[in-house]
């Protein structure tokens, strides 16, 4: 069924509920990271506590990560100034483009690497076309455009027969 080509691995209400340590016991070492509305609403510019916490627990688990986002270099930059992490704007997700120089310059294979995002057609359908596990948080809310606001239709479409399939 087409659905099922957009089902995440797993899905959370936010990144924070990430069981990070499963993550590292069933082998995953590098996570690829959205940050629009994944980490911290589309207009924060910086990382806020819970964003942060996060990072920390990638870290302190062993989990490498990188950001990987459609959105443009300065944002990206400006989010990472005091992190550091390798970044890959404008990454045309769900294309592999961005997936695909994120995992090499990591040194990250399929088998080891998670992709954690708020979309379906972008960051789900981008790392399942890599062929790597991916996570689906709730996007974090604030006002969209008119264009997210189409796209988030067509996704809670998903997102239900997600459910229903998994008994929700």
């Amino acid at each position: 069924m087409i659905y099922e080509y957009f089902f995440p691995g797993y899905s959370f209400k936010a990144v924070e509920d990430i069981d990070i340590r499963g993550l590292y016991e069933s082998g995953i070492r590098y996570a690829l990271l959205d940050v629009d509305n994944t980490l911290v609403p589309y207009t924060s510019p910086e990382p806020d506590d819970k964003a942060m916490g996060f990072l920390r627990g990638l870290n302190e688990n062993g989990i490498e990560y990188c950001f990987v986002s459609n959105n443009h270099r300065e944002r990206l930059e400006l989010f990472n100034k005091n992190i550091g992490a390798p970044i890959y704007p404008r990454a045309k997700k769900p294309l592999l483009y961005g997936i695909n120089r994120a995992m090499k310059r990591l040194g990250a294979v399929k088998e080891n690497t998670v992709l954690i995002g708020d979309q379906i057609f972008t960051d789900i359908w981008g790392g399942k076309r890599a062929g790597i596990l991916t996570v689906l948080v709730e996007p974090i809310k604030e006002c969209e455009s008119l264009f997210f606001r189409f796209k988030r239709f067509f996704e809670k479409k998903v997102i239900r027969r997600y459910n229903e399939i998994r008994g929700q």
